[in-house]
């Protein structure tokens, strides 16, 4: 038995989100049918993150273990022939078996895209959050800043979460604007249900002056999603990547003492 890990890109326009729901088409369904029907096994990938209904990304990472002797890095190429085109796997490798995509420490990095125009791009609708009031970037960026580091995120996700612990580390919020399109970029050690569309939303209140910077972290130390601000459509969200400490990949020692960076950009 062979542990073997993909990384995954999807446009999450038409799903109801990665993990499978009943009535619901979704990304780890189609996986695993198509998995099943190529490698005849009764395939089930664990993914390492449970994106929502509507969300896009760049390198969600998959594992899943398989009998099949094809060579995990051909396993790409066979199982892309029977995908829909918007869903394509970068890459296939084989891992270490006690491998976990949720488990193992890493660092995620999602961006939220933002259109500050008069009027939407058709071309890019799908894929943006559409402002046409005028953004302040400048004041965004001060509010980010009390959202760094280690802290209790209740304020910042859904009171659906299933996580009993909501301690989160916020490694970086990059926020950059050109030609209308604002894209906020943030890296962390894990991230809570709506978590991220949730910071999103209330950095646009200080975007838009109707909240103010050092307000974000009055509603950090709240610890009660009310505090926050609204949750940000989920069209705009996109994981860009994961990095794995250490590198989880069979047969390259060089890379194993290091870490596995994942990012499809």
């Amino acid at each position: 038995m062979r542990r073997i890990m993909l990384v995954v890109a999807y446009d999450g326009t038409k799903y109801c989100g990665w993990q499978i729901q009943p009535n619901a088409i979704t990304v780890e369904e189609v996986l695993n049918r198509e998995l099943s029907r190529l490698l005849q096994e009764d395939i089930e990938v664990i993914g390492a993150s449970r994106t929502d209904s509507g969300v896009h990304a760049m390198g969600n990472v998959a594992v899943f273990d398989t009998n099949t002797r094809i060579p995990a890095e051909k396993l790409c190429y066979a199982l892309n022939h029977s995908l829909p085109e918007d869903i394509v796997v970068q890459r296939s490798v084989e891992v270490l078996p006690d491998f976990h995509p949720r488990k193992w420490d890493s660092r995620k990095t999602y961006e939220y895209r933002i259109w500050n125009a008069d009027f939407i791009q058709p071309f890019n609708r799908g894929y943006t959050h559409f402002v046409y009031h005028k953004i302040d970037v400048e004041a965004m960026r001060a509010g980010a800043a009390c959202l760094l580091g280690e802290h209790d995120f209740t304020s910042f996700c859904s009171t659906k979460t299933q996580s009993p612990d909501h301690v989160r580390t916020i490694y970086s919020i990059d926020i950059t604007e050109e030609n209308h399109l604002i894209t906020i970029r943030i890296s962390g050690n894990g991230f809570l249900y709506n978590m991220v569309r949730i910071i999103t939303g209330t950095l646009l209140l200080v975007g838009e002056h109707l909240k103010r910077p050092e307000e974000v972290a009055e509603m950090l130390a709240a610890k009660n999603r009310e505090a926050a601000g609204p949750t940000a459509p989920a069209k705009g969200l996109m994981l860009v990547g994961i990095e794995y400490f250490p590198n989880p990949v069979m047969d390259r020692p060089e890379e194993n003492c290091g870490q596995l960076n994942i990012h499809i950009e």
